[in-house]
Parts: C-alpha cells; sequence; structure tokens
C-alpha cells in the first residue's frame, strides 16, 4: 500500500528497451525501483522445494518447466509462451502477476520507510499486469526496433527469429507511449541520459510536490 505523501511511478518498456540501465540512473538521482523481473525470478530460484509460484506454474504448464533444483527452466518456459500460443502466455501472467504484486507492494513499503519519496515499478508488462492502476505516473522507455533485437540477442542469447517473436507479443511502442507520461528514448550516451532521466526526475518531483506539499 502506498504510504502518505509518497508517490509510485511505473517505468515500461519493450524488450531491449533498457529499462534496468534507466531505472539504475533514476537510483543514481534518489529515485529507487523495484524490479518486478528480479521479484520474478527470485519466486521461480532454486530451492529445497516448489515456491509457491513454481507449484501453480507445474499444475499448469506440467513438470518439464521445473528444473530438479525447483527452479523455473525458463527454456522449456520461453518454448511455450513465445512459440505464439497467446493462451499459454495469458495463463503465464495470471499465475504470477498476483504474486508479483503483493512482492512488489512489501519492498515498495520498505523503501517509503527508507525515506523514499518516489519509487519506480520497473514492469515489462505494466499495464497488462494492471500494476500501472497503482502508479500515478507512467514512465516509457523507447529505444529503435533494430536496436531492441540486437540487445535481446546479445543479453538472452537468442536467435534474431526468437528476438522478433518476443517483440511481437508485446505492446507496441506507439501503445505504451499512447498510455505514459513521459517518455525517454534510450538511444544516446551516457552523459546524455542522465541529462534526459534528469529532466523527468525533476518532472515527477515537482507533480509529488503539487499533490502533496
Amino acid at each position: 500500500m502506498k504510504k502518505e505523501g509518497c508517490m509510485l511511478v511505473g517505468l515500461c518498456g519493450r524488450s531491449g528497451a533498457g529499462k534496468g540501465y534507466v531505472s539504475g540512473i533514476f537510483g543514481e538521482l534518489g529515485i529507487p525501483s523495484v524490479d518486478t523481473d528480479k521479484v520474478y525470478r527470485d519466486m521461480t530460484s532454486p530451492s529445497d522445494t516448489l515456491s509457491v509460484c513454481m507449484k501453480a506454474l507445474v499444475e499448469r504448464f506440467g513438470p518439464e518447466v521445473a528444473s530438479p533444483d525447483h527452479s523455473l527452466n525458463r527454456a522449456v518456459m520461453r518454448s511455450l509462451v513465445f512459440s505464439g500460443d497467446k493462451q499459454a502466455l495469458a495463463d503465464l501472467n495470471r499465475i504470477t502477476h498476483a504474486l508479483i504484486l503483493e512482492e512488489t507492494n512489501r519492498i515498495a513499503a520498505e523503501l517509503y520507510g527508507n525515506g523514499a519519496k518516489i519509487v519506480l515499478i520497473d514492469a515489462p508488462l505494466l499495464f497488462e499486469s494492471g500494476f500501472n492502476e497503482m502508479c500515478e505516473s507512467v514512465v516509457c522507455v523507447t529505444a529503435p526496433e533494430e536496436t531492441l533485437i540486437r540487445r535481446i540477442i546479445r543479453r538472452d542469447g537468442l536467435s534474431e527469429e526468437d528476438a522478433k517473436k518476443r517483440l511481437a507479443v508485446q505492446k507496441t511502442v506507439a501503445e505504451l507511449e499512447d498510455r505514459s507520461d513521459f517518455v525517454i528514448s534510450n538511444d544516446a550516451e551516457y552523459e546524455t541520459m542522465v541529462l534526459r532521466v534528469k529532466d523527468c526526475a525533476e518532472k515527477l518531483r515537482l507533480i509529488r510536490e503539487e499533490r502533496y506539499l
């Protein structure tokens, strides 16, 4: 639950846009973030027994999505949800979003307790998950399509075809920009990116001050 006087801001963008990079710069400027991808990874990491999340995924997709160490077999899951089966992707999101949201709220509460006045939710599926409904503003990170593909290939070791398949099931940049309050283009050197993020951070702080001070 959001603390009085504090502001929750959504951070969205397509795969490869560099949301983590941009949220890191926000952090350097005093605005921390909750990485929902990391929350998900932690919920599906190796453990002595299947986590609540893993039990639900195994029930829906079968035992092959669980590795021997009870973690998520990401290669198997990717092949299932990025194969064009929209129902599989919808079910994955349905199962995981509620659990991710609960943990995200807990982490955000800790950040508020440590003095943060603005907290970002770095969520690739901000709108699909409904997380945007908790946010007072939304920032979209963008980059050219060819840049997204190149970054996905380098980061995840996918083929160009698989990288394009991943982007094909996501919202377009036009859709994301249309539903966002701010857009940051991640297509420049670090010094320029700092200036862009700083400008956005100052505007977010002004919004918070106008609403709560």
